[in-house]
């Protein structure tokens, strides 16, 4: 089969905001810029090139107004640290209904779409 992922499109009233965001805390280059739509890709030469779908952000006349169906899962060195990092380039934590004992944070990008930080994985689970 020769079907892959291109991008995740993420709706916007702004796209600008979103894009902004996305850049900063993932380091990716943006490839295509128009006003209703911002085109983010890995850098290049990087492993994730031509390989991690893009981040397409387009432009939508209504509001985020519900929980997002799809999200981004995040899986950093050290957790915490970059959910400061994140929450200093807007980020917000949020409650989805995720209750206090979960392993991973639920935050929201500066335009209310949810994400998670998980935890780092263990050396067991990087060796496999």
């Amino acid at each position: 089969m020769t079907l892959r992922i291109q991008a995740l499109c993420i709706d916007s009233i702004d796209p600008r905001i979103p894009a902004d965001f996305w850049e900063k805390a993932l380091g990716w280059r943006r490839t295509h810029e128009e006003e209703d739509e911002i085109v983010l890709e890995p850098p290049a030469g990087s492993p994730e090139d031509g390989v991690a779908p893009d981040l397409l952000f387009l432009k939508v006349p209504e509001p985020k107004e519900a929980k997002n169906r799809l999200h981004l899962d995040l899986r950093p060195g050290d957790r915490d640290s970059e959910v400061a990092r994140l929450e200093s380039l807007g980020a917000k934590r949020v409650d989805v209904g995720q209750g206090p004992d979960v392993t991973w944070v639920v935050m929201a990008d500066p335009d209310g779409n949810e994400f998670c930080v998980l935890r780092a994985l263990r050396p067991d689970e990087l060796a496999g």
